[in-house]
């Protein structure tokens, strides 16, 4: 594993266990899906869900500084795309899906943020 995918792993573990102390239980990590043969797909970095039955989308990132606007920040429109597109192909198997919404939880600099509910799924 590289240093890049060792930190980010680092932040996921770090993520999971902030939610898991918020009430939410892990249901699957990094889900992912392939585009095609030769294109990208979407990854989400953790699936969780909320005693009340919500089905949360999580985003991970990571920043060791606030630069550029910031680990939130970097969660672009096509980044939200590719995230919306994995989950609802992960949405397929199921016949009656369950309310969702997708979290953006961002380290800075060592300081975590939550932001739930961060952005919405276009229709």
């Amino acid at each position: 594993m590289g240093f890049t995918q060792q930190k980010g792993s680092e932040a996921e573990d770090r993520a999971c266990r902030h939610l898991q102390a918020q009430g939410l239980t892990l249901v699957q990590r990094n889900y992912r899906v392939a585009a095609g043969p030769y294109r990208r797909g979407g990854e989400i970095d953790l699936i969780m869900r909320t005693t009340q039955g919500t089905l949360v989308f999580v985003e991970v990132r990571a920043r060791a500084q606030a630069r550029q606007g910031g680990a939130g920040a970097s969660v672009t429109a096509l980044k939200q795309r590719r995230l919306v597109w994995a989950a609802r192909h992960y949405l397929l198997r199921w016949t009656s899906p369950p309310p969702c919404r997708f979290d953006v939880v961002a380290l800075e600099g060592g300081v975590l943020h939550w932001w739930p509910g961060a952005f919405q799924a276009a229709d």
